[in-house]
């Protein structure tokens, strides 16, 4: 079975896969795993996303490829973008680093209050 029957069969119901046999070794693995997003995405959309990375993100083109306008191409990344978790890349500093950095002398006792107030 490939991933495009699987993802038909689940009709866009959340699932677990809880058996995975790694190729070449035979090595068997049992637990639950969830897919990664990507993969929870409809095929069409996850082949939408792939024309787009191919595209290296350019919109023209996806609007060339797929035969429609601009905000369509917008319309339909930004629903996508819903579906999809996003990693925090400008993250909170812990705790730790707050105190780490005020006992180096690299921020006054003040910066380093407001930075554990605002992480709240």
């Amino acid at each position: 079975m490939d991933w495009q029957e699987l993802t038909d069969l689940t009709h866009g119901r959340s699932f677990v896969v809880e058996r995975v046999r790694l190729v070449g070794n035979g090595v068997v693995i049992e637990g639950q795993f969830e897919p990664p997003q990507l993969a929870q995405l409809s095929i069409d959309d996850q082949v939408f996303v792939a024309a787009f990375v191919r595209s290296h993100g350019s919109i023209k083109e996806m609007e060339r490829i797929f035969g429609v306008s601009y905000p369509t191409i917008k319309s339909r990344l930004n629903r996508i973008a819903e579906q999809l978790d996003f990693v925090d890349t400008d993250p909170a500093p812990s705790g730790a680093d707050v105190v780490d950095r005020l006992r180096r002398g690299e921020i006054s006792v003040q910066q380093a209050l407001a930075e554990l107030e605002g992480s709240r």
